[in-house]
């Protein structure tokens, strides 16, 4: 068995993710994203899906982004499902 290096759960369905060439040991996905999302720097929540990249940092969603300065950043098409731009 192997041990979470989160909680210290030793489990016999521990799973290894290695990210940047360093590899953890984890009971359950919520330690894993515990121990490696990175974090909204806006909001502070786990990004925990795609998220957005900006300037080098991370936001949970374009919105986040923008309220830091990334006036570009978007998470869907500028165009919405009926046809009317953005902000209209």
């Amino acid at each position: 068995m192997a041990k979470c290096e989160v909680c210290g759960n030793d489990y016999y369905l521990a799973f290894e993710v290695i990210a940047a060439g360093n590899r953890h040991v984890f009971d359950s996905f919520e330690c894993a994203i515990h121990k490696l999302a990175p974090v909204c720097a806006q909001c502070g929540c786990k990004v925990i899906g795609h998220g957005v990249e900006a300037n080098g940092t991370f936001y949970c969603c374009a919105h986040c982004a923008r309220a830091q300065g990334a006036v570009d950043a978007v998470d869907h098409s500028r165009t919405s499902p009926r046809g009317l731009e953005e902000g209209s």
